[in-house]
């Protein structure tokens, strides 16, 4: 799988095109600004966006859409817990363990409340990355003070999704850089701390 990065907004989100060697097919992950480069990106490339994949629904992650939907035709993904929050067009609902293609890589849709309640992470266990969209940073993990946050939803992602992911699974977050999982099992504080809390309701 081939990933190029572009990073929008004063809190420098994230957002993602997903592509592979010999197929025009593509997605696009989180365009939350200036959707004018992703266009201009699968142009020069000879691709065509055949879905918009979002992590969740907050505006820092889903504000060209509207734009590169009306321009590619590109269907919208978005999780089911999300959609009562999300004010644009969804033709695709998400759930838990849903499977999208991208020629012969299989991406898996995780659900990871905590941020959001419809929070999810993109596994592509053949190419091992994971798009993490605001669940989990290189050295920190998302926000659950927000309207449909948690902290112990996201306490339990943590503890019964994420540190089940394998060392060398490389995550490519909603903001930061991408690293593996080794990489935060030894250097994110707030991942750590979250392994040495006992689930209490």
């Amino acid at each position: 799988m081939k990933i190029k990065r572009f990073i929008g907004g004063n809190i420098e989100s994230n957002g993602y095109v997903i592509y592979q060697q010999d197929n025009p097919d593509c997605y696009i992950i989180d365009p939350g600004y200036n959707p004018e480069v992703f266009l201009n990106f699968v142009k020069e490339k000879g691709l065509k966006v055949i879905g918009i994949l979002l992590t969740h629904h907050h505006y820092d992650h889903v504000g060209g859409v509207a734009r590169i939907s009306s321009d590619t035709g590109a269907k919208v993904y978005l999780h089911r817990g999300d959609l009562g929050m999300y004010k644009g067009k969804v033709d695709v609902v998400l759930e838990n363990d849903s499977v999208i293609m991208l020629g012969d890589e299989e991406i898996r849709v995780i659900n990871t409340p905590g941020h959001t309640m419809g929070s999810v992470c993109f596994y592509c266990g053949k190419s091992r990355v994971i798009f993490t969209g605001d669940t989990v940073f290189d050295t920190d993990i998302g926000r659950t003070d927000l309207k449909d946050g948690s902290p112990w939803d996201m306490l339990a992602t943590m503890q019964n999704i994420v540190d089940k992911w394998e060392n060398d699974m490389v995550l490519y977050p909603g903001h930061g850089k991408s690293c593996n999982m080794k990489f935060i099992r030894k250097n994110n504080s707030e991942f750590i701390g979250a392994m040495a809390m006992e689930m209490k309701k």
